[in-house]
């Protein structure tokens, strides 16, 4: 974790909660990202997925003295399983059931991970020593943060396509658009995706 970040943890840990949203900001793209596969997959886009953030955050702010991790990985995963819970919460309301599904909470983690690698696909080498996973976890976040600045039809079309994996049959008809205009999009918002990813290394 870089010490800028330590410094804002251990001052958000102290109660100062300016330092915590600033903490957390930076997380905001990919957790909505991660939210929005999974509400699109799981209860068809009747929820948003930036008040599922939202929640994620405030409970974060309500409970940052019980994360106990010391590294950005571990921030973004506690981050992660919060926001799985909610999302949890979300399907058994939806589906009007009372009790609370662990096994559920599992799942939908697991879709994070799955969305994560779709994300980062042949962006970030597959290894897995503690800083090649930081270094996926840092990719991940900047990929979601250039698709947040993407026309909504080229970010549609690449989550749906890249990351939800879908066929460019299904992208269409979720979009409500021909399949031959599905593949401009796409190949558009590549295009758009790589250049905004080359200036902000810059």
């Amino acid at each position: 974790m870089p010490v800028e970040t330590k410094q804002l943890l251990e001052q958000a840990r102290a109660g100062n909660t300016a330092e915590l949203g600033q903490l957390l900001e930076p997380y905001r793209h990919y957790l909505k990202l991660l939210a929005r596969v999974q509400i699109g997959k799981r209860v068809q886009g009747k929820a948003d997925e930036s008040d599922l953030v939202q929640d994620t955050f405030l409970d974060a702010h309500r409970n940052i003295t019980n994360f106990r991790g010391d590294t950005e990985a571990q921030l973004l995963e506690w981050l992660r399983t919060i926001l799985a819970a909610k999302l949890a919460d979300l399907l058994r309301r939806y589906l009007g059931t009372r009790q609370r599904n662990v096994a559920v909470e599992r799942e939908i983690g697991d879709g994070f991970n799955q969305s994560t690698a779709m994300l980062g696909a042949g962006l970030v080498s597959p290894e897995s020593s503690p800083s090649q996973r930081a270094s996926r976890h840092e990719e991940a976040l900047r990929l979601a943060d250039a698709l947040a600045e993407l026309p909504a039809n080229y970010r549609e079309a690449i989550v749906l396509r890249n990351i939800e994996g879908l066929p460019f049959a299904e992208v269409a008809n979720r979009m409500g658009k021909t399949v031959n205009s599905v593949e401009k999009l796409w190949l558009r918002g590549l295009a758009a995706l790589r250049k905004q990813l080359e200036e902000d290394r810059r």
